[in-house]
């Protein structure tokens, strides 16, 4: 049985050419499920593994031999590339520099972002991990200021419409399945968050994109694991901050557009093709403002 996902509902199909193979095994040793085995000195094709080849691809990459190729699940030999040497990588010190480097910028240029470097962010956040291959994270993208801001208004719109959801009637019948922390957070946080979206629109000034020249939404199909579009956001923040672009992600509105009528016309309207668990929006710019200091964080325990 297959590990359905939006895009594939199949096993990968795995091929091993016994003329190149020498039976090293190494093959058996990196494949999670099995689907690759070693037994009396020779590598097999498990006619009984838990879910079949899911098309990770380790097998195929870690062959000394070229002799494996995987087949389905939106992956060939084709999509074997060379593992750039390690003195390509960045170190550690290298590494933590551009993650302190990142700060959460809200102010930008009035410059669009290059296609070029648009796409380097995409082609880096396809590389994040992922809960199971293939990938089932989609992306947004709205390339220019005007298309920023257009979203900006459309989604101010979209919660003048829903101030229900932000009234004391809402509270009072909800809190009994939030819990204290989930009441705390509404009120301190979303309530708010409605008039300071809506009203500041009203008066011109966008807080949502912020103006920024690009935005990316980062979101899941419902098979999606939780966690890969945001782990897929992060990677793209720090490519951003590579390639010289401020950076910030916006947590704000993926919660507002998951349900109901409304959220599905609105996500219609943007090619947003599913309602997601996890989702987050990040845009990007060029610096308006320079940065001297960052901020020491911690985790909470």
């Amino acid at each position: 049985m297959a590990i359905p996902t939006s895009r594939v509902k199949e096993t990968a199909k795995i091929r091993i050419d016994r003329s190149l193979c020498s039976n090293c095994g190494m093959c058996a040793d990196v494949c999670v499920d099995t689907a690759v085995i070693f037994q009396d000195g020779k590598v097999l094709i498990n006619d009984n593994p838990s879910f079949g080849c899911y098309g990770c691809g380790h097998c195929m990459a870690v062959c000394p031999e070229g002799a494996i190729e995987i087949h389905g699940r939106t992956l060939s030999p084709d999509d074997l590339l060379k593992l750039p040497g390690l003195d390509e990588a960045a170190g550690y010190s290298a590494l933590l520099a551009l993650f302190q480097r990142r700060r959460s910028v809200r102010t930008f240029l009035d410059r669009e972002v290059e296609p070029d470097i648009q796409q380097q962010i995409l082609d880096a956040a396809s590389t994040a991990p992922m809960g199971l291959p293939p990938s089932d994270v989609h992306v947004m993208v709205l390339d220019s200021r005007d298309k920023s801001r257009v979203f900006a208004v459309d989604f101010c719109k979209y919660l003048e419409k829903m101030k229900w959801f932000v009234s004391s009637w809402f509270r009072f019948l909800i809190r009994p399945f939030w819990g204290k922390a989930g009441d705390e957070v509404f009120m301190g946080f979303i309530r708010p968050l409605f008039r300071v979206y809506v009203n500041n629109m009203r008066k011109g000034k966008n807080l949502v994109t912020h103006d920024a020249p690009l935005v990316m939404y980062f979101y899941g199909s419902p098979y999606c694991d939780p966690a890969d579009p945001v782990i897929a956001a992060a990677t793209a923040m720090y490519a951003g901050e590579s390639l010289g672009l401020g950076t910030c992600m916006v947590g704000g509105v993926h919660p507002m557009i998951q349900r109901g009528k409304s959220a599905r016309r609105f996500r219609k309207k943007y090619g947003i093709k599913y309602p997601s668990r996890q989702g987050l929006f990040v845009v990007f710019g060029y610096h308006k403002t320079q940065w001297k200091h960052g901020i020491k964080r911690t985790f909470a325990g």
